[in-house]
């Protein structure tokens, strides 16, 4: 299996629901690196997994609708206790939205899957791996 990782990266503030987040359950703000991996069993007729640049822009597309605003005030993440592998998720998914609409151009309709990690720190992070 190829693959090829793109990085971005963004700010937010949220807040949890649920006794087990004890003072996160209050508003916070978080930073993270995203790495969104993509992935393919050949290489396509250009011998690529993905054109590099055009996966940083839906990356950074995806990332952009979240960077710098209150998670809390979104209505698509309505009652979602949006944690770090739930945002994974929701990344993936909408990269995903962004293949099948053509988004990242004819090859990548040849993926067979991506993975968006989320770092929140040099000692953990967490990730969601989805096929196409």
């Amino acid at each position: 299996m190829f693959s090829v990782t793109v990085r971005d990266h963004m700010m937010i503030a949220h807040s949890f629901r649920g006794e087990v987040f004890g003072p996160a359950q209050r508003l916070h703000g978080a930073t993270f690196i995203v790495d969104a991996t993509f992935r393919r069993a050949e290489l396509d007729a250009d011998n690529i997994v993905v054109d590099i640049a055009r996966a940083a822009e839906e990356l950074s597309h995806v990332v952009g609708a979240f960077n710098l605003r209150n998670l809390d005030d979104d209505p698509a993440l309505a009652g979602m206790n949006t944690t770090t592998e739930a945002l994974a998720k929701v990344i993936a998914d909408r990269l995903v939205d962004r293949v099948h609409a053509g988004a990242l151009g004819a090859g990548a309709h040849g993926l067979a899957g991506i993975s968006v990690t989320l770092h929140e720190s040099h000692i953990a992070w967490a990730s969601y791996e989805r096929a196409l």
